[in-house]
């Protein structure tokens, strides 16, 4: 489980870096937009995958849930 939790910050950090936003703006939209529900629900998967192809896929996620960042 704690692995879980340190690789879910992890994406969180990866996700405002690449969107240059703060680590709270991020977790705040991934949130709102089911990003975070998405890495809980596909953990198995995504954590296999390197850190910009989860971001990658957050991106996606969020996008089709109404997220909107460039």
């Amino acid at each position: 489980m704690e692995s879980k939790i340190s690789w879910m910050v992890a994406c969180v950090n990866e996700f405002a870096r690449r969107f240059d936003i703060s680590v709270k703006a991020a977790f705040q939209y991934l949130h709102l937009h089911g990003g975070i529900a998405f890495l809980e629900e596909h953990y198995e998967a995504e954590h296999l995958l390197s850190f910009d192809d989860a971001v990658d896929d957050l991106t996606i996620v969020c996008k089709a849930r109404g997220g909107v960042l460039r």
